[in-house]
């Protein structure tokens, strides 16, 4: 299952009310680490299959969203089980390091 661009408006249905855990990836459309980090996501997407949603967001459009999150510095990755927030990471990350993020 690829990962999905989603919008303020979507968060609380995708990311919020999901019943597996989710990873999110805030992003910059300008940001050149998030642009070589989003085919990470992807492949990792493709690779967890089922077992997690993997959803992109754009501060820029969505600052709504990063301020309530605190997000500082993009890419920041956020897992949300539950509906909250359990931990985050900031910046360019291997995909092996994401996947321990996301098993751990």
């Amino acid at each position: 299952m690829p990962s999905e661009l989603i919008q303020s408006r979507d968060f609380p249905s995708v990311v919020l009310q999901s019943e597996k855990p989710v990873l999110v990836d805030f992003f910059a459309s300008w940001c050149g680490p998030c642009k070589s980090l989003s085919p990470i996501i992807d492949e990792l997407a493709d690779e967890m299959g089922d077992s997690v949603r993997i959803c992109k967001i754009d501060v820029d459009k969505n600052r709504d969203m990063a301020n309530k999150y605190g997000i500082m510095s993009v890419p920041t990755i956020m897992l949300f089980r539950g509906g909250k927030p359990v931990k985050s990471m900031a910046g360019l990350r291997k995909k092996e390091e994401l996947r321990g993020f996301l098993e751990s």
